[in-house]
């Protein structure tokens, strides 16, 4: 099956070769703005035969950079759209992704001690509500091996000492390439990464953390809290970068709390809240809603 449509220049049409069958595909884009973004976009779709069933953009007044995510319906090949859209990157100075709509993400998740995170991410791509594919559970320490297995996942054992870091993450980056892995999520993976490793997963590694206002560090965060009296607790889903808890934010989460509550009944309602944040960060990443705008995420939701 062949559509005709017509080309950018005038008077002149092109020959797209299509199949009977249509692929749900996903692009995000984001470049310098200006005029006429929008309409090249969707008309090189159109021009294959697509038909969109989602689009959403944003200008960025403080940058200077257009951001958009569309979901088109299309039976041409993945060569000729790819083909099409960098002609346009090239034109617009586009940073672009294509990729099959709803395709689960290889995933790798890293553990310490605390189950919360890890078993709510299992527990969504087993009943199918997370579009990631967990690859491995990675650990520091052997303790949620069991978790990992219950889900039929491999457990990766790499321990981590003071003189053995550099090592460990060597290891760590040869699993990720080996896997084939996109994302690497830190369910309360309590290592700091280094600077080198931090840019090498730059904008493909997510991490949670409590967030309080003031902010608690160190050990027993909401006992801290409960101290101070908080009248909030709070978490953060933020990507990984050489500063510490500092990445671009994808998602936060919030609970009220008040002087009734104690500090076991906060650090319950924290694992509630951390859970809630990451799983919303993982999926929107995974469905590619998540573009990076200098220290800033723009997430389409």
């Amino acid at each position: 099956m062949y559509l005709w449509c017509q080309d950018f220049g005038p008077n002149t049409t092109s020959v797209v070769p299509v199949s009977n069958e249509s692929t749900a595909w996903v692009l995000s884009l984001s470049c310098p703005d200006r005029a006429g973004i929008v309409h090249a976009v969707t008309g090189v779709l159109a021009e294959h035969g697509g038909n969109i069933t989602e689009s959403q953009q944003f200008g960025d007044p403080d940058t200077g950079l257009f951001f958009m995510r569309v979901e088109v319906a299309c039976a041409a090949s993945r060569e000729n759209l790819e083909s099409a859209i960098g002609v346009l990157g090239e034109r617009f100075s586009m940073t672009w992704r294509l990729d099959v709509a709803g395709r689960r993400m290889r995933t790798i998740v890293m553990v310490s001690k605390a189950a919360h995170c890890v078993n709510d991410l299992l527990f969504r791509e087993r009943a199918g509500t997370l579009p990631v594919d967990i690859v491995a559970v990675v650990g520091n320490h052997a303790t949620l091996k069991n978790h990992a297995e219950f889900y039929e996942k491999p457990f990766v054992h790499i321990p981590v000492t003071a003189e053995t870091k550099a090592d460990a993450e060597a290891e760590l980056l040869a699993l990720v390439e080996r896997m084939d892995v996109e994302l690497v999520v830190l369910a309360r993976y309590m290592q700091i990464l280094s600077p080198e490793l931090s840019a090498a997963l730059r904008g493909k590694a997510i991490n949670i953390h409590h967030s309080f206002l003031p902010s608690f560090k160190g050990a027993r965060p909401y006992f801290q809290a409960h101290d101070r009296g908080v009248k909030l607790i709070g978490a953060t889903a933020h990507y990984v970068t050489a500063d510490l808890d500092e990445g671009p934010i994808i998602e936060q989460d919030v609970e009220r709390v008040d002087h009734t509550h104690t500090p076991e009944s906060l650090t319950a309602m924290g694992a509630d809240v951390e859970r809630r944040a990451l799983a919303k960060a993982v999926r929107w990443h995974a469905e590619h809603r998540v573009l990076l705008d200098g220290h800033r995420t723009i997430v389409f939701k």
